[in-house]
């Protein structure tokens, strides 16, 4: 989804999850930081996707520094059977909009 619609989504769907998946120092760092996001590194993803289980049923936007890390994110939720979508541009994106 383009960074336009990901925010668009924030508004519209109040049961949309979003999932940051940089590094926590990336998480707190200068770029902005999304509000209610949940923070679980792709490195540790597979290791950890049990934690997004309450959240199966909803869609969960996964976002990263420029989109990359999270399309690799995206694949593993998508094999775990959850509703995920890649926020294109990343934080990169969401910052200069």
């Amino acid at each position: 989804m383009t960074i336009k619609e990901f925010k668009e989504e924030i508004i519209a769907d109040k049961e949309l999850k979003i999932l940051d998946v940089r590094m926590p120092e990336e998480f707190v760092g200068n770029l902005d930081k999304i509000p209610n996001a949940m923070n679980i590194p792709v490195q540790q993803l597979s290791f950890r996707v049990d934690e997004l289980d309450p959240f199966k049923g909803n869609k969960i936007a996964v976002i990263c520094r420029s989109g990359v890390r999270s399309r690799a994110a995206v694949a593993i939720l998508k094999e775990n059977g959850f509703n995920a979508i890649n926020v294109d541009g990343g934080m990169l994106a969401y910052a200069e909009k």
